[in-house]
């Protein structure tokens, strides 16, 4: 058995006009964004934000705030199960692309940004609730994302990967409202105020398995930290417009998805617990059903139960158990 499964990637713009494909998981925010009666509207109020919050960021040379718009590809990696091309949707991520209108150059961003993956919907919604099933005291289960972390990593580590993207990935999510955060002494002229939390979570351990580093950063003009999951050296190996591509993006589906958090009307302080019970903040334009989207997380999880996990459970153990 091969270290290395076959992966394959495609790419669709998220623009007005994006139609989710049919193996794109219902609960990832880009093609929640894009159903309903208002989904074009969706679209466009989203990319406006982002936009907006880009040059915002990048006001250097920089007057009228327009010099420069965002542009991001939906990247989706199939994983080639066996020889008879079988594939299974494994994972869907953003890639950002800077034009700056006054050079007219298409400049490359970051690859990353949003995350979503079936195997891990699997491993929080179906696996992690019935280990605890009747249950008094809360436990994971053993090798919990070991699966997932090492599909990750060959992944990034595949000429596949090399072959379409420049850089190692990062990823942008939202602080958890379960830990508190404190303000350190640390700065950054883009990422902004460094904090650290008190406590490692659960979703630190599973991306700990992918190989991801952990550093919570509160950008100039916002409210809350936002959570930067990267390899390497998140502050020197990117460019500032690469960094500001994924924070403009980011914290504008924030807005939206977590706007107690994100769209709040006063900011984080030194001691920082996210409260999503907050009633004093703004809500966005656009459309947009929570509820429904964490009872679809579980109907994604049992999907990739019953057509990944199960019909090919010795191949991935014995894949696995061989991965270095």
């Amino acid at each position: 058995m091969s270290n290395d499964f076959k992966f394959s990637v495609n790419s669709i713009a998220f623009d007005e006009n994006y139609q989710p494909a049919d193996s794109t998981r219902a609960t990832t925010n880009f093609a929640n964004l894009a159903r309903g009666e208002s989904r074009q509207q969706n679209l466009r109020n989203a990319l406006t934000m982002i936009n907006n919050r880009f040059n915002a960021m990048a006001s250097w040379d920089n007057p009228n705030a327009n010099r420069y718009s965002v542009e991001l590809e939906i990247i989706s990696v199939d994983l080639d199960i066996n020889t008879d091309a079988e594939r299974f949707p494994t994972i869907e991520i953003l890639k950002t692309y800077i034009v700056d209108h006054k050079t007219k150059q298409r400049i490359e961003g970051i690859v990353g940004n949003n995350f979503s993956s079936y195997v891990r919907d699997y491993d929080f919604s179906v696996l992690l609730l019935e280990h605890n099933k009747g249950k008094a005291g809360f436990s994971v289960p053993e090798n919990f994302g070991d699966l997932h972390g090492k599909l990750f990593k060959s992944f990034v580590q595949s000429d596949a990967y090399k072959q379409n993207f420049a850089k190692l990935p990062v990823i942008c999510l939202s602080v958890s409202d379960n830990k508190t955060y404190h303000q350190t002494e640390n700065q950054h002229p883009i990422l902004g105020v460094e904090y650290l939390p008190n406590e490692s979570s659960l979703t630190e351990q599973y991306f700990k398995k992918m190989g991801l580093k952990v550093r919570y950063f509160m950008p100039p003009g916002s409210v809350a930290p936002l959570a930067f999951f990267f390899f390497g050296d998140l502050l020197n190996d990117y460019t500032n417009l690469e960094l500001i591509s994924t924070i403009s993006t980011m914290e504008s589906f924030q807005k939206i998805y977590r706007p107690e958090i994100y769209n709040a009307n006063a900011s984080a302080g030194k001691c920082y617990k996210p409260d999503l019970q907050n009633v004093d903040h703004s809500v966005t334009h656009i459309v947009y059903d929570r509820e429904e989207r964490s009872q679809l997380a579980k109907k994604q999880g049992k999907f990739a139960e019953d057509v990944f996990i199960k019909p090919y459970q010795d191949i991935l153990e014995q894949w696995s158990a061989n991965y270095a």
